[in-house]
């Protein structure tokens, strides 16, 4: 019978047995028997080095666009929420159910389980990825005039969108090839990748921006165009890895069926809307500042949270490893073991974040001034992170464990935390902002958010939720 986590209530049972010819291997026995803190940290390390140069192409970007100036900083800032909820939805949630699916399957020992994950995995994402890249495209302006763009910053905004989007689908296969291999617990390759793709934007961002012999100069549009040659790129090099039958989950054409389809999506969808959350959040900040400040205090609040997009980027560097532990021990029947490895990799996030938040409060101008010194920024800024900062690691907290939840197949409580922290920022922030005007009390609406983003989901899985079969532990089965 297969193992699912409703198969036991939290102590550990013998794991399935896999038939003679699917003899476990090496890779997937390190993750049902090492020690949790050291398997844990082996596998994290170099993935938390390979996210952080991940989120390091953004930030290459955006200091090369921050010299063109403000308006062409706003207009990043406007679409920076919408590209980062793209690339988030296709990595850490769909992602997600892509790498618990096959983690699950490989730790239960059905490996034509496991291969059968990756085809539907490419389709389903593939599907995704067409189907973001024509609403944005057909509703861009719209859409950055309500985050509050206006004049040179929304055609710029319009500009930078419509090349992204354009290539949109290459965006979600980059992260489905990603997430099938990490399924498999090797976050090596993936991250060789997201790293050699850092080494080519460094020198091809500026060349594209402002022209280099007879290359010509593009401005904000040539951002996007190396942004898209890197996820060009990386798709050709994970994709060969994944046909090449080097990757444990190996890709073979199948009959498309409902059955792993919704194994997927039930995990992957409802992490969408957890990642949705999230970005609608900083999404809806920005355009409650812009209806009560300035495009300047807009430029400020998105160079500030673009620290803060960081942390789930950090936060799917212990996630990673998590999901593939979480999901391959709860396919083994380890209930107890995998509700450990999570609960330290929460601890492990929390003490990483905070750390970053701390420092980014008593220095904040350290950061903000690597993009822009305009004063009205840089004010904006430096409020918000003297405000936000310290509680950074609520949200690490919660970000880690939401991939944690996501290779135990349950989301409810991530998807309850996300939903309160919307209407803590957006509900309680535009109270605020309409009685007081004053952007420090906003922000410190804003910072409450992240506290009951993070415990709402820590208590009751520390409690031990997972084994538990009320109504909020199974929403997203």
């Amino acid at each position: 019978m297969e193992a699912t986590i409703t198969d036991f209530d939290g102590r550990d049972t013998a794991p399935p047995q896999p038939a003679p010819s699917l003899k476990m291997d090496a890779r997937t026995r390190l993750l049902l028997e090492a020690p949790a803190l050291l398997v844990l940290l082996r596998l994290a390390w170099p993935n938390i080095l390979v996210m952080m140069a991940h989120s390091a192409t953004g930030l290459v970007e955006l200091w090369y666009v921050a010299h063109l100036g403000v308006e062409a900083l706003t207009a990043m800032a406007l679409v920076t929420p919408v590209l980062i909820l793209m690339q988030n939805m296709s990595q850490g949630a769909m992602g997600g159910g892509i790498s618990s699916a096959i983690a699950r399957a490989l730790g239960a020992g059905q490996r034509e389980k496991a291969d059968a994950f990756v085809f539907h995995s490419l389709v389903i994402c593939a599907a995704f990825g067409l189907f973001f890249m024509v609403v944005i495209l057909a509703a861009g302006r719209p859409l950055y005039r309500l985050l509050g763009g206006e004049g040179a910053s929304l055609d710029g905004a319009v500009t930078y969108s419509a090349i992204i989007f354009s290539g949109m689908v290459l965006i979600w296969i980059f992260s489905a090839l990603a997430s099938i291999i990490r399924g498999t617990g090797n976050m090596l390759v993936p991250g060789l990748v997201i790293c050699g793709g850092l080494v080519l934007l460094i020198p091809l961002s500026p060349c594209l921006i402002f022209g280099f012999g007879p290359i010509p100069a593009m401005g904000i549009a040539g951002g996007g165009v190396a942004l898209l040659i890197y996820y060009a790129l990386g798709t050709l090099v994970l994709g060969w890895y994944v046909a090449s039958g080097r990757n444990l989950a190996r890709f073979r054409p199948v009959r498309l069926r409902w059955g792993p389809a919704r194994e997927i999506l039930a995990v992957g969808a409802v992490g969408a809307v957890n990642t949705l959350q999230i970005n609608v959040t900083i999404a809806g900040a920005m355009a409650l500042v812009a209806a009560y400040s300035s495009a300047a205090s807009v430029a400020g609040l998105g160079t500030g949270t673009r620290l803060e997009y960081l942390l789930p980027p950090l936060g799917f560097g212990l996630g990673a490893p998590l999901v593939a532990l979480v999901g391959t021990n709860i396919g083994a029947g380890q209930g107890r073991r995998a509700l450990r490895i999570a609960l330290i990799g929460g601890a492990l996030a929390f003490a990483l974040t905070e750390a970053i938040g701390i420092a980014a409060a008593i220095w904040p101008e350290a950061w903000l001034r690597l993009f822009e010194t305009d004063p009205h920024v840089l004010a904006t800024g430096s409020a918000y992170l003297r405000t936000v900062g310290p509680f950074f690691g609520f949200f690490g907290l919660g970000i880690t464990l939401y991939f944690a939840c996501q290779g135990a197949g349950r989301l409810g409580w991530p998807l309850l935390g996300g939903l309160l922290r919307v209407i803590t920022v957006l509900g309680g922030g535009w109270i605020t902002l309409r009685l007081t005007g004053s952007l420090s009390a906003f922000f410190a609406v804003y910072a409450s958010g992240l506290i009951i983003y993070g415990l709402t989901i820590a208590i009751p899985v520390a409690r031990g939720s997972w084994f538990r079969r009320p109504a909020m532990a199974d929403i997203g089965r």
